[in-house]
């Protein structure tokens, strides 16, 4: 007997029964209840919606339409929860994201860990008339005669290994001093107040501030004197006579700490200068002006890496020049011929408001040149020379 629906001739040949013979196994498995249904990605409109004008047949069931994920009572179905939810979490992270990008709270300290320079810049004063001259003849008649020019006088000492410190590490960090010594006492632009640039470009980023002000406004405070930092002449107060600057001194080298070694410089840099304004100086109108740099510099591995250093202190004595004038800001040597208006330092107003000079009452008198070194003249490196009082008599050279 034909059931109703059958083939009125029953089933052709090769034609399964029914959708068990055609796929037996691939929806098995499935079960159509109503979580399968509300999960469906499409929904079919209902009789009366496809009635409409230009009405679909069916709709996306987004994450994005609550109504249609609902559940009977009108609350989003799960997947709707979680979509929203995790859209929620993205937005969450990128407005996080953004936040520590414009505003990050953990922005290192600045200055870091490197200590202030101090500086002393101690005057020295002619006892009597600046000898002048032509350059090569004032350098033959000087302690000088034998020092050797520019950076060639600026020698290594034998290198060793520290219990810290590798032999390479040793060697780089005397050839920084070295730099620094060349740059901010040698370079020409650095000499004549032009440029500091390559003064700066050695130090420590913790120090930097400290110098930008010493540039800035020199102040004789112990903290902001340019001349702590580099040899610097007045601008338009004189020029170098002679580009071939004489120099001799020492480096020593010291392990302060497992993280820190520490490169001490002594060194007499002598100049032969003339005025650079009024008529132009004779040929034999040249005078010499000598500055002993006694320097401490710092260096711990990243210092060492980045080829740069920590300045820590400064002690300097320059001249012949008054004591009467300030030399923060720049040297101003006097000139050949002249002698000093004032021996004795500045007078000091202990009432005054502000910062006191703290090298205020130092001041030298420099010993006359001659061609040997008196006898019990130290040698180089081997003590530092003591604060120079009102009256004594100092000499430069090592």
């Amino acid at each position: 007997m034909a059931v109703p629906g059958d083939p009125p001739n029953g089933t052709p040949e090769g034609i399964g029964g029914g959708d068990d013979e055609l796929r037996p196994d691939e929806y098995r498995s499935v079960v159509f209840d109503e979580d399968f249904v509300r999960a469906a990605r499409l929904q079919e409109f209902s009789a009366r919606e496809r009635m409409g004008e230009h009405a679909r047949a069916v709709r996306s069931r987004s994450i994005w339409s609550g109504g249609a994920s609902a559940h009977g009572n009108g609350t989003p179905g799960r997947g709707a929860r979680q979509g929203m939810l995790l859209v929620l979490l993205i937005a969450t992270a990128f407005a996080v994201a953004v936040y520590l990008g414009l505003r990050n709270p953990y922005v290192p300290p600045e200055g870091g860990n490197a200590e202030p320079l101090t500086s002393t810049v101690v005057p020295l004063a002619p006892a009597s008339v600046v000898p002048g001259g032509r350059p090569v003849d004032l350098y033959a008649n000087s302690p000088a005669a034998d020092y050797r020019v520019g950076a060639a006088g600026i020698t290594l000492p034998a290198v060793r290994r520290t219990h810290h410190f590798s032999e390479s590490q040793v060697v780089a960090a005397l050839s920084i001093a070295k730099d620094y010594l060349v740059q901010s006492s040698l370079d020409p632009d650095v000499l004549a107040g032009n440029a500091s640039r390559p003064v700066r470009v050695l130090l420590d980023p913790g120090q930097l501030a400290q110098f930008d002000e010493s540039m800035a406004s020199p102040s004789g405070d112990g903290r902001h004197a340019a001349t702590g930092w580099l040899v610097r002449f007045a601008p338009r107060a004189v020029v170098v006579a002679d580009s071939r600057i004489r120099v001799s001194g020492t480096l020593a080298f010291e392990e302060r700490s497992p993280e820190v070694l520490e490169v001490t410089t002594d060194h007499t840099f002598v100049y032969a200068v003339r005025p650079a304004t009024g008529q132009p100086a004779a040929v034999d109108g040249a005078s010499l002006f000598t500055v002993r740099r006694e320097l401490r510099l710092r260096f711990d591995r990243e210092d060492l890496t980045a080829r740069r250093a920590e300045l820590v202190s400064a002690y300097v004595m320059a001249g012949p020049q008054d004591c009467a004038t300030e030399p923060a800001e720049g040297f101003r040597p006097l000139p050949a011929g002249s002698a000093p208006t004032t021996v004795g330092p500045p007078a000091t107003d202990p009432y005054a408001s502000g910062h006191p000079r703290l090298t205020a009452g130092l001041c030298g008198v420099l010993a006359q040149p001659s061609a040997s070194p008196a006898p019990g003249t130290p040698d180089p490196g081997t003590s530092t020379p003591a604060p120079p009082t009102e009256g004594s008599s100092v000499s430069p050279a090592p």
